[in-house]
């Protein structure tokens, strides 16, 4: 199959593990034809965290990288941000710094919140009030035109269903859904399918089926799919399920980006 990972970490991330060139070592020997090195630029920590540094390093260690692999490997130069709308002046500023291939924007901090989702009790809080949030917030990025997609747009689950073990129902936010969903489509920003879920206790992709169905329902077309790899021996885990999922759908097609450009795989 003809593979592209474009979510993955490197040790330039926080929580990262191993180096750009390691990663790529670990991409060619899994048969990957490409990855998207997506280090993150958390907004409302940019300098606390000194994330000026972190993304300096990481933009010039890929661009090292994308030299020495190719010819074996297409290595897209890319960048999670997360929070943008934090701050939108600096969100634009750092990305006008460097040409990035890959613009992946999320939200770990919701808005109105001091916690990362993560870190939030999910069993003291209406996690339907809070996942319609989510969604609302998300579909407000989703009109920006600095980001090309947006990333595990159901995260929160990772811990509703995962650690706190709550029976989600979708129905019950499918207006807020269908809104992000169809912002998304309008402002053709891709759907990323993520496949942490695969190797946590969700158990099941980011969005799961419930939403993806759904996206192409509304007449969605731009899918990537990316591990969320924060190790190198992560990387390209759960892109053929993802691949199943879609063509289970009748889709086979993948979004990836050359300078910002769209461009499309057949799997």
């Amino acid at each position: 199959m003809r593979l592209i990972d474009m979510h993955i970490h490197s040790d330039n991330s926080p929580d990262g593990i191993h180096s750009p060139m390691y990663i790529c070592e670990h991409a060619v020997r899994n048969g990957l034809r490409g990855i998207a090195i997506t280090d993150h630029c958390e907004v409302d920590k940019f300098f606390s965290q000194k994330y000026n540094s972190s993304i300096f390093h990481s933009y010039f260690e890929c661009a090292k990288a994308r030299s020495a692999f190719e010819g074996q490997l297409l290595v897209l130069i890319g960048i999670e941000i997360g929070q943008p709308f934090y701050d939108i002046e600096l969100s634009e500023k750092i990305l006008g710094t460097k040409n990035y291939d890959y613009i992946l924007a999320s939200v770990h901090t919701p808005k109105g919140w001091t916690q990362d989702i993560k870190e939030i009790e999910y069993d003291k809080i209406d996690v339907y009030k809070f996942m319609e949030d989510y969604f609302l917030e998300l579909a407000e990025i989703a009109k920006w035109d600095q980001c090309d997609a947006l990333a595990h747009i159901t995260c929160p689950m990772r811990r509703i269903q995962g650690k706190y073990g709550i029976d989600f129902d979708y129905k019950k936010v499918s207006d807020a859904a269908d809104y992000l969903l169809t912002t998304m489509i309008e402002n053709r920003k891709a759907l990323e399918i993520n496949t942490s879920g695969l190797r946590q206790d969700i158990g099941r992709t980011m969005p799961d089926e419930n939403l993806i169905e759904r996206y192409f329902q509304l007449g969605g077309e731009l899918i990537t799919v990316g591990s969320d790899a924060h190790s190198a021996y992560d990387v390209g885990a759960g892109i053929e399920q993802a691949i199943k999922i879609i063509k289970k759908y009748g889709k086979n097609q993948l979004t990836f980006y050359v300078n910002r450009e769209e461009m499309h795989i057949e799997v």
